[in-house]
């Protein structure tokens, strides 16, 4: 996906150059947000045992769009992208690995309060673009 959004970003940059910024802090304030929300409800549905083809597939294409903006990134930045698509492949498996096997155990421990924790981190980090950009 980086390589694709590479690609688009190579004819698109000049484009899209002026709302990027706004962009990524909607879309992050959106998904901060509501994972808040999800936080804060009351509604304590029992995680499902098993992860079906369809989960799979639709956490996929989820993680994916952002790969896709970062390869658009990389498009205005002139990055070599083979050695960034490699780089981002290793890390994410890595991460992933790591994630799954500590997010058993600290899932059961901490529950809503890690949502809301990754909903605020989210927030900030959506803020944060905006002050890069001299919005305020």
């Amino acid at each position: 996906m980086p390589a694709i959004g590479y690609v688009v970003g190579l004819q698109f940059s000049q484009m899209i150059q002026n709302w990027d910024h706004w962009i990524a802090f909607a879309l992050l304030a959106l998904i901060g947000v509501n994972m808040i929300r999800e936080g804060l409800s009351s509604d304590d549905e029992p995680a499902p045992s098993l992860i079906n083809l369809k989960h799979v597939l639709t956490l996929g294409v989820a993680t994916s769009i952002d790969a896709l903006a970062i390869g658009v990134s990389f498009a205005f930045l002139s990055v070599d992208i083979l050695l960034a698509v490699f780089i981002i492949g290793l890390t994410t498996f890595v991460i992933s690995f790591i994630g799954v096997k500590s997010g058993h155990f600290l899932g059961r421990k901490f529950k809503s309060k890690a949502e809301i924790f990754g909903g605020l981190v989210l927030l900030v980090m959506a803020v944060k673009i905006l002050h890069e950009h001299g919005v305020f």
